[in-house]
């Protein structure tokens, strides 16, 4: 079988998130994936939400990690976060806050990946997670209610 995997350092600068959605695009379609495919936007905000956590919670550098397999293999992409922080990731819940910007990136990665997890890994951790782009259905949003007046 067939596997592709690249890899990715990002700088503990916010701004390197968009620069990893980018690359992770760029990958998805010269793998041949349909960057406007499900799968693709989850992925995207999966890496979105993974990098996010390692330079804002490390304020160090981390590693990004995309190995995808054939396309008909049948088996996930996975993708790696490996940063220099020891400390376990501790999924939040940002409560009934509707206006909350915070404690929602491993709730999203739990509820849109097959599988995650972590473990430790030389001088700090690596969170994985991997996702079955045969199983990968758009999300249904339902239709916004309107506010009672």
């Amino acid at each position: 079988m067939q596997v592709l995997q690249v890899q990715l350092a990002v700088q503990a600068d916010p701004s390197e998130v968009g620069r990893a959605r980018r690359w992770v695009r760029a990958r998805l379609a010269g793998h041949g994936l349909d960057p406007a495919a499900p799968v693709a936007e989850t992925l995207v905000l999966v890496v979105s939400e993974l990098v996010t956590n390692a330079v804002v919670h490390t304020g160090c550098p981390a590693v990004l990690r995309l190995t995808m397999p054939a396309a008909d293999a049948g088996c996930p992409v996975r993708v790696e976060v490996a940063d220099s922080s020891h400390a376990a990731p501790a999924p939040r819940h940002a409560g009934d806050d509707e206006d909350a910007t915070n404690g929602r990136g491993l709730e999203l990665v739990e509820l849109l990946c097959d599988r995650w997890g972590w473990y430790p890994d030389g001088s700090g951790k690596r969170v994985w997670c991997e996702i079955d782009p045969a199983a990968t259905v758009p999300l249904e949003c339902p239709e916004p209610v309107a506010a009672a007046r």
